[in-house]
């Protein structure tokens, strides 16, 4: 059987119509990139963030591939929020931010040890299941959801 080396273009989208294939055409552009320009400037250290994800040291990769799955459902702001690990009880130095996610009790109380009083008492924060519980039952799955799901109606209000 032979086959067409180069077919006409209107023949090929033709074709690609009848599959229900949208062709994507990279897009060009018009300016010329300026990669002299200075980047812009990253939020201060003392600023609050919107998120942070405190999980424990030692996590698998499947668990944190499962916290990583999670948080981009619900959109950038949490898939791109910082995930610091808890190590024998300790919390290196957690910035502020508006709202926490945190996975296990061990981790809650690691942080609540590390943050001052007035970050606590202007921050949301969320308690869930440790990874591994997560991965083992269903109701850890809902618990999960449903943290995720109050995380974001937090992040939806308005910044104080």
């Amino acid at each position: 059987m032979a086959t067409l080396a180069h077919a006409s273009t209107a023949h090929r989208e033709r074709v690609l119509r009848v599959l229900g294939v949208t062709p994507w055409v990279r897009r060009v552009s018009s300016q010329p990139v300026a990669f002299d320009e200075p980047a812009p400037a990253a939020p201060s250290p003392g600023a609050p963030g919107d998120c942070v994800v405190v999980l424990p040291a030692g996590c698998s990769s499947r668990e944190l591939d499962l916290v990583g799955r999670a948080l981009t459902s619900f959109g950038p702001v949490l898939a791109r929020a910082p995930r610091i690990e808890v190590s024998n009880g300790q919390l290196p130095a957690a910035p502020e931010a508006r709202a926490y996610l945190v996975f296990g009790e061990a981790q809650a109380h690691a942080l609540g040890r590390e943050l001052p009083a007035a970050a606590l008492s202007r921050a949301h924060i969320v308690l869930a299941d440790e990874p591994a519980g997560v991965l083992a039952s269903a109701a850890g799955k809902r618990r999960l959801w449903n943290a995720l799901r109050s995380l974001r109606r937090a992040l939806a209000g308005p910044a104080e």
